[in-house]
Formats: C-alpha cells, sequence, structure tokens
C-alpha cells in the first residue's frame, strides 16, 4: 500500500504500483482505510467497564490504571490455574509482529490455555498437508496462461480482486472459466459456466471427475507413476463415484459431472483456484484433499499455467519458533498446556470444568478479533461472554459486538501506525509495513500492549520485551534459499521481495511430503486411524446427515462475506455499510413462493440454535433449497441485533478442527 499523509493524518491509501501483485490496485474495502483508521468513533484511551457486561458502558482510564487492572486479576489466577486463562484471537491484524508475536510469548511463559486457531482455513491446509505436505499451489501470476480455470468455491470479485485481474486476462487469452459454487455469485455471472452444486458436495464432484479421467484414460501415467503414491487405491476408490451417482449427490446433471472432467483432463494448461468456502462443512478437507488430486493425475503440474492454488502461505520461511516462543511454556516440551479450539468458544465459555475438560475459563483476552459476532452458535458465545465471573480484556479499534462485553477496552493502532511484516496466502511475495503515522490518540500496538502487561504483573523474561524491529528482523528464516538475496534491512528498503520459487513448483515433483511425492493415499492419516484416501463425507446437516433435521428445517443455509464488508472488519465503516444497505437473504424463487415470501420481504431465519431476520431477494442465484445470506453483520449494527452465526453450529470439520459455518439447515418464514 502507499498511504498519503497530510498534516499527520492519512487522507489517502492506495496499491503500489511497483508491486506486481497489487499493481497500483486496492480492493473496495483496503481503498476505504483511511475512513476507517480515522473513523469519529476510534477508540482513543483505555476504557473500564461500568455497565452490566454487553450493554457497552465504559470510562475512560489511563493506561496505568488499566495495567494495574490486567495485572491484578491475571496474576491472581495465573498463580493458581493459568490455564484457566485463555487467548482469542485470529486475523484481524494478519502481521507476524503484531499477530502471535509477543502475545503469544507472554501466554506461553504464564502457562496459559492455548488456542487452536482454525476458524477460516485449517481444514483446507489439513487437506494439503495431508496431499502436498503444506499450503503450496501454483503462482498466481501464471493463471494469466491458463486455457481452462476452475474457480472452485471462490468469489475473487468479492475477495480476491487480484487474482481476478490475472483470470480477466486469461479470459481475454481465450480461457474458459468454470465457476463451481452453489450460489451464482458476482464472479460465478462472469464465467462461460457456472455449475450449482449444493453445499458440501465438492468432494463428490472431484470423485466424479475422477472416474472419468480413470474410464476415459485422461491420466498423465507418466507423472503418476513418478511423483504421487496411491494410485491404484486411489482409482479403486474413485470407481465407486460414477458420474450417475455424483449427479444425483451433487444435485447437478450426469452429463456435466462427464463434461467437466473431459475438459479438464483434455486441457494441459488446466488451473484450479479453490478458496475457502467449499471447506466450511463436515467432508471440508477430504474435499480439498479429492481436489487437490486432480492436477498430479492429469499431470497439469508440469506446466507452469496448470495445477491447483488454494494457499501459497506454506512457501514463506517463517520461524514460528523464534515468533512464539514455545519453549518458554513451563515444563515444556513435556507439559503441554490444554488446547481450546477457537469455533467452540460458546461451549468453552459455558462449562463449569472437569477433569476431562479442565479447570473453567475465568479470563480471557481478545484481540484480533470479534467472537461474539464471527464465531459460530453465536447465542452461546454471547451467554459465555455474559459471564460476571469471566474477566475480559479486549483490544481493539472500536466498540465492536464483543468489546461490549469487556471488563477492560484496551485502544490497538492500525495497520498504518505500526511496524510489521507479512507473509502471503494469495501470492508468493513478503512484505514489509512501516507504519505511515503515528498512532491515534493513546492507542498502542497489540506487542507493547502485551509487554505492558506482563510488564505490570513482574514478568522477568527477556523474550517478553523484545522490540517490534527486533521481533520483524528474526520473522523469518533470512538463510532460506526462498529469501537468497534479501534480508531484513533490504526488505525494509524495497519494501517486498518475490520469494525465489520454480515457475513450475512441482513439474518434477518435490512436494513437501513425507514421501517426496503427491500423497494420494496418506500413511499420515492412516496411522491416526483415519481414512487414508479422500473420501465425500455428507454435511451434518443434510438429507444424507441428518434426514430427521430436514423435515423441520429443509433449507440450507450459506453465510458469504459481503463484497464491502471483510468478515466483520469494515461494517462500522459508514460508506461501505451504506452500500451493502441491510441484511439480505437470497432465496430461490420457488422456495419463497412455497412459504408466500416476495421480493424485498422481512424474513426471519431460523433453527434449534436461534434466529436473524433479513430482507428477502427472490432470486435464482441460490439454488433451489438454499438460502445465501451475505455476511458478516455486526450484531449492534443489524435491525434485529443479530446475524448469521445466530444458526451456524460449533461443530468441526473432519480434517482442522475447523467451523462449519456452510453446514447449515434453517427454516425461513415472513416475519
Amino acid at each position: 500500500m502507499r498511504v498519503t499523509v497530510e498534516d499527520g493524518r492519512a487522507i489517502k491509501v492506495t496499491g503500489d504500483p511497483d508491486h506486481p501483485p497489487t499493481q497500483g490496485v486496492l480492493c473496495t474495502k483496503v481503498s476505504r482505510y483511511a475512513e476507517r483508521v480515522h473513523h469519529p468513533e476510534r477508540l482513543t484511551t483505555p476504557m473500564k467497564r461500568v455497565g452490566r457486561k454487553g450493554e457497552g458502558r465504559f470510562e475512560p482510564i489511563t493506561w496505568s490504571e488499566a495495567l494495574e487492572i490486567a495485572a491484578t486479576r491475571l496474576s491472581e489466577i495465573a498463580s493458581r490455574a493459568p490455564e484457566a486463562i485463555m487467548p482469542y484471537s485470529y486475523a484481524g491484524t494478519m502481521g507476524l509482529v503484531q499477530s502471535e508475536s509477543i502475545a503469544q510469548r507472554f501466554f506461553h511463559a504464564i502457562g496459559a490455555s492455548q488456542l487452536d486457531r482454525t476458524i477460516c482455513a485449517a481444514a483446507g491446509a489439513a487437506g494439503l498437508k495431508y496431499t502436498y505436505g503444506a499450503s503450496l499451489g501454483m503462482l498466481t501470476e501464471f493463471f494469466e496462461e491458463s486455457e481452462v480455470i476452475l474457480i472452485w468455491g471462490a468469489n475473487p470479485i468479492a475477495s480476491n480482486l487480484h487474482f481476478w485481474t490475472r483470470v480477466q486476462e486469461a479470459k481475454r487469452r481465450g480461457a474458459k472459466l468454470i465457476a463451481i459454487d452453489p450460489y451464482r455469485s458476482l464472479t460465478a455471472e462472469k464465467c462461460h459456466q457456472h455449475i450449482a452444486l449444493k453445499p458440501g458436495t465438492d468432494g463428490a464432484l472431484a470423485l466424479g471427475m475422477m472416474h472419468v479421467l480413470i474410464s476415459d484414460n485422461l491420466l498423465d501415467l507418466a507423472y503418476i507413476a513418478d511423483h504421487t503414491v496411491g494410485f491404484d487405491e486411489l482409482k479403486a476408490r474413485a470407481l465407486t463415484y460414477p458420474p450417475a451417482r455424483v449427479a444425483q449427490i451433487c444435485g447437478i446433471d450426469e452429463q456435466v459431472v462427464v463434461d467437466l472432467a473431459r475438459l479438464y483432463g483434455s486441457t494441459r494448461k488446466a488451473s484450479i483456484r479453490l478458496n475457502y468456502g467449499m471447506q466450511r462443512v463436515r467432508g471440508g478437507g477430504n474435499a480439498t484433499r479429492a481436489i487437490a488430486c486432480l492436477p498430479s493425475l492429469t499431470g497439469a503440474w508440469r506446466d507452469r499455467a496448470g495445477g491447483l492454488l488454494l494457499s501459497s502461505s506454506g512457501w514463506a520461511p517463517v520461524d514460528s519458533h523464534a515468533l512464539g516462543r514455545p519453549d518458554l511454556i513451563p515444563g515444556w516440551p513435556q507439559r503441554q498446556p490444554r488446547v481450546i479450539n477457537m469455533n467452540e468458544i460458546g461451549n468453552a465459555l459455558l462449562h463449569p470444568g472437569d477433569a476431562t475438560f479442565g479447570p473453567q475459563v475465568e479470563a480471557v483476552i481478545v484481540y484480533n478479533s470479534n467472537p461474539v459476532a464471527v464465531a459460530p452458535d453465536s447465542e452461546r458465545v454471547a451467554a459465555g461472554f455474559a459471564r460476571e465471573d469471566l474477566f475480559t480484556i479486549v483490544l481493539e479499534h472500536f466498540r465492536t459486538d464483543t468489546a461490549d462485553f469487556a471488563d477492560l477496552l484496551l485502544p490497538a493502532t492500525t495497520q498504518l501506525e505500526h511496524l510489521d511484516v507479512h507473509k502471503s496466502y494469495g501470492h508468493t511475495h513478503v512484505m514489509v509495513n512501516l507504519p505511515a503515522i503515528a498512532p491515534v490518540g493513546d492507542a498502542r500496538p497489540n506487542t507493547e500492549i502485551f509487554r505492558g502487561i506482563a510488564r505490570a504483573m513482574g514478568l522477568q523474561e527477556p523474550a517478553l520485551f523484545e522490540s517490534d524491529e527486533t521481533v520483524a528482523a528474526n520473522a523469518l528464516r533470512w538463510s532460506d534459499p526462498a529469501l537468497a538475496g534479501t534480508d531484513w534491512e533490504t526488505l525494509k528498503q524495497t519494501g517486498w521481495a518475490r520469494l525465489n520459487l520454480p515457475d513450475a513448483p512441482f513439474a518434477n515433483g518435490g512436494f513437501r511430503t513425507p514421501s517426496g511425492k503427491c500423497e494420494f493415499s496418506s500413511q499420515r492419516l492412516a496411522q491416526q486411524g483415519l481414512d487414508p484416501l479422500p473420501d465425500y463425507l455428507p454435511p451434518y446437516e443434510s438429507a444424507e446427515g441428518s434426514p430427521e433435521l430436514v423435515e423441520r428445517y429443509p433449507l440450507a443455509m450459506i453465510s458469504p462475506p459481503a463484497r464491502n464488508f471483510l468478515n466483520s472488519t469494515f461494517v462500522n465503516v459508514t460508506s461501505l455499510r451504506s452500500t451493502e444497505g441491510h441484511p439480505h437473504l437470497d432465496i430461490h424463487p420457488s422456495d419463497a413462493q412455497l412459504r408466500g415470501i416476495t421480493d424485498g420481504d422481512q424474513v426471519r431465519i431460523f433453527n434449534d440454535r436461534g434466529s436473524m431476520q433479513a430482507r428477502a431477494r427472490v432470486t435464482d442465484k441460490a439454488r433451489e433449497g438454499l438460502v445465501v445470506g451475505l455476511s458478516i453483520w455486526w450484531k449492534k449494527l443489524s435491525p434485529d441485533g443479530r446475524n448469521a452465526n445466530q444458526v451456524t453450529s460449533q461443530r468441526l470439520t473432519d480434517l482442522g478442527g475447523s467451523a462449519t459455518f456452510y453446514d447449515c439447515l434453517v427454516e425461513v418464514e415472513r416475519v
């Protein structure tokens, strides 16, 4: 980003035209970042609660008062039950320094519970790990040269604009674009073909494609022999998914399965862009594994314009140990504190504590996240945070839904106000983030806040007090060949560095699995007692998974991000929220007619977990039997004080322990 500053204020934020992935362009959201930084409701001073939890009534205090309150409460708990303290954080700030460096060291040093940070991408990451060895994929720039691009479970117009520019160039060169998505998104509307399968059936479609590839001999047998493991077993599995069966599972025509597989298998420069929507269901990890097998079956990896990209984050040589210092855990490595899955925060906070679960959670420090809005099964999440005996510290920019439940509310800096270093999951550059302006008001970086709490608690470990500069300088393994020719000082001068990677990274194998090959069959999964082969697992909440539930709640619901929001970030930016207008629910005409719903009606979406209201948009963008609620609204900024996570579940995915946001059955009625 390039930031224009006038009189100490950021007045304009643009893309860096010299940065190859950005090329001078920012998405709608981030182009308004200055509006967010200097928002009139920005938190600029520490606050303590004076009302009931959830009311959002606070009074300002000094930093010294805030740190003393935090230290007193946390020290008392840590002295007798350190695991009763837990962090809750995710990607509100994504830099390696301000996300989990000093913060993680702090929680390790006091022996607190650890958080399994799996809310977004863990199922897909696990699928890639057991297939490729890490979150690795093709280089974004070479999608321009692809002849067929499958945009699978992704809406890059809304969520990955820089990738979409590459796709547009490929389209101009004659590439065929196919969107695979239950919903006809903005992206799907721009593709040559849209395959509207049922939510959660992506794994079946991939296995059906394999069946056709094998039956029609559209395979690269030499690549399979040299660079894969488990083909015979995978072949046997795929042959149990003939197109007719797959068509029934996915709710699409049999010929669509056949034609897709034949087009893919007969095109050398065929690429797949996965995104995380397709893995937010029970079988998300297996589905990712199945799709990730496809380029190795056809040998698409031989060409730099062939292959697959879900995440490129594994290419960056991050020194996770140096950042988080797990060796600070008392008794490490023999002792490992309990781990709480962040998707189960509602249950965790309401659990009374026992020998199996561990001590009741008595204190939570929330940073880089807004769990009351974004975590599943929101009624339970809010009930947990409403506990009067729970001590809650929230580091934030604004009074979010979660901030309303805080005992201490501490003002944090934004991206324009602190030092950081970033990797990417959508391209293959590492980047420095230099502060463009001084902290607004009395805001402090996350790192400085955790240093302050540690200092007030009397902790002595030197690693807790390293400067941001020192942490950043050691965040990457500079000796790694991917960073040859650059170092921290060079990165600060240039702003970014492209990782040294081959154009076609798996043209000659070289996967990061134990075998060094693409593992169709994973011995590591077998050792865990899991199926070593990818398979289709029906959604928990579906006709296959729970037929009795379908009788009461016959509509599947997905809640992908609204174009102008980044999950719950940017919802309070007036210009962006006014563009979104109201919470909407897209519903197919036949489903609407059955329920007496007309376009523009206010409707109630509900199941056993809760309910929310939205304005109906009757449209065939949603396939029959599916409703789509673009999300995630702050509850306090929605008409009925609720959002889509009132109805989502705390159940976890097959691999990775990720969230199952799109594995959700509901009913809809007019208000």
